[in-house]
């Protein structure tokens, strides 16, 4: 039987989530198959999110879908060599990536190189062309402070990030609903000041449709109820696709495993 409640909810989500394979041992064919998955019934999800290894296939399978490709640069360690990383966005973007998730260099910014880690992203984002979109990946599990969370928000926006986003997924505490409100805060500052959206994206742990809904009902309070859309707001998740059609479809699967 279906929740009317639930899948209204999920409805709302599906559109948002980057579907996501960051696995190491992730191959052609699974890539394959995470395309397949990322057109449904329901609808397509916003993206997906791959090793810059496949961007160039899956804009081949997803040709004509809608559904954007992103890719991760400088994952996960968020290194410090900047002309590197600034090499690896290029390349991603020749073939055809839509969407860089760059971690910045949160170890080196809780070093103190609160300059070097915003010149990185200005330089990543210089290497990124118009309609393309860049995502930085603060980390906040490893910020841990909360004033380190605004400090590396505000940096980020400041530097041209189109997303801010909270985890590569691959540390032990990913998204948390404490650190996307300052980081939603920090956006709705900026928005206030700048008159410009930036948008959020919460990744790991995320695989449920009350997880989700919990960063909605967040964001939809902080910057109000039409602020949310593809273009401003998405999940990081792997598992968190089958809870949505499991809602959808009334088979009331209640999580999906996976990031």
């Amino acid at each position: 039987m279906i929740d009317q409640a639930v899948a209204s909810a999920s409805r709302r989500i599906l559109g948002l989530v980057d579907l996501t394979n960051l696995n190491d041992d992730c191959t052609a064919a699974d890539i394959t198959a995470l395309c397949k998955r990322a057109v449904t019934v329901h609808g397509s999800v916003a993206a997906v999110c791959i090793w810059p290894r496949f961007v160039a296939q899956a804009v081949s399978e997803l040709k004509g879908s809608g559904v954007k490709v992103a890719t991760v640069v400088n994952f996960p360690a968020g290194g410090i060599d900047t002309s590197a990383v600034v090499a690896e966005t290029e390349a991603a973007i020749r073939d055809g990536a839509d969407e860089i998730d760059l971690v910045m260099p949160y170890r080196a910014f809780m070093e103190g190189r609160k300059g070097f880690a915003e010149e990185q992203i200005i330089r990543v984002k210089a290497a990124i062309p118009t309609p393309a979109i860049l995502k930085v990946i603060l980390e906040t599990g490893e910020l841990k402070d909360p004033l380190l969370i605004h400090m590396a928000s505000e940096i980020a926006v400041k530097a041209g990030a189109d997303f801010i986003k909270t985890s590569t997924g691959k540390v032990p505490v990913n998204a948390t609903i404490e650190a996307a409100e300052i980081m939603l805060t920090v956006i709705e500052e900026h928005r206030r000041d700048a008159l410009k959206d930036v948008g959020f994206k919460p990744a790991g742990g995320i695989r449920t449709v009350a997880d989700a809904a919990s960063y909605l009902t967040l964001a939809d309070k902080i910057l109000g109820a039409n602020w949310v859309s593809a273009s401003t707001f998405r999940f990081g998740a792997s598992g968190l696709l089958d809870a949505l059609l499991g809602a959808l479809d009334g088979t009331g699967q209640g999580a999906g495993e996976g990031y």
